[in-house]
């Protein structure tokens, strides 16, 4: 039952992409540098939005005692970053080579000893297998635009948050601005990304997104843009969401 679950979100060609560039999570110069550079931004966006919360502890490890789920972990790039803060995270994805580049990486490290848990599955799975499972937040960054039925996948990251969890996103909106940014200029002209990592047309714009959020019992609590600077691979916070922005959002009670 649970690879069919797995299939109403799950592609498997977007799998695949990821499959074969998963030895280079943590090339500095490599495929993720991008990524890498963006936890500038989407780590501050997630301890902010836990401490507008009241969820923050100490200044040096803020996320002490929070647990997170990073749903779509890739090679553990942002749940590393989560875990030095304190948090408790388990990553999920379905890529198996990912999630051993993830395990391999972290191993190296032993303040993250029982910081981290990596598991090979998809969101869907993995509630499946742990139904009372719940979280302080969720967070899926650079992961929606790439499942099938993204009404669903929300809604699966709805049922993994306590009452009042919060909902962290990182996505690409789907406008002119975003395939000359995203797709032509980043893919196909400076080559920061593989060609074919994205498809056009399931990015989602921020209206959608929030629909969806409203429709899986949350409510939308901020929106902001972001934007990538590449000459000196750096991610800044911008005005405009057009291309790439950053959504928090609480479960309802």
């Amino acid at each position: 039952m649970a690879s069919k679950r797995a299939l109403s979100t799950l592609n498997a060609q977007e799998v695949k992409k990821f499959e074969a560039t998963a030895a280079e999570w943590w090339n500095p110069n490599g495929p993720a540098k991008g990524l890498h550079s963006m936890n500038g931004v989407r780590v501050p966006f997630v301890t902010e939005g836990l401490s507008k919360m009241g969820l923050t502890k100490s200044h040096d490890k803020p996320l002490e005692g929070l647990r997170i789920i990073d749903i779509g972990c890739g090679g553990g790039i942002l749940s590393e970053a989560l875990a030095r803060l304190g948090a408790s995270v388990t990553g999920l994805d379905p890529c198996v080579p990912n999630i051993e580049a993830a395990k391999a990486h972290s191993a190296k490290d032993l303040q993250l000893i029982g910081k981290l848990t990596y598991i090979p599955l998809t969101a869907e799975e993995f509630l499946e297998q742990n139904p009372s499972a719940s979280f302080d937040a969720v967070v899926a960054s650079e992961v929606i635009e790439h499942v099938d039925n993204p009404q669903q996948f929300v809604d699966t990251c709805s049922k993994l948050v306590n009452d009042d969890g919060s909902l962290f996103f990182t996505t690409i909106n789907r406008t002119t601005r975003s395939w000359l940014g995203a797709i032509v200029a980043a893919e196909y002209v400076l080559h920061l990304l593989p060609t074919g990592t994205h498809d056009w047309n399931k990015f989602i714009t921020p209206n959608e997104l929030s629909e969806m959020i409203e429709v899986s019992e949350c409510n939308v609590r901020s929106v902001q843009g972001m934007f990538y600077v590449p000459g000196i691979n750096k991610w800044t916070w911008f005005p405009d969401s057009s291309v790439n922005y950053a959504l928090h959002a609480i479960k309802r009670r």
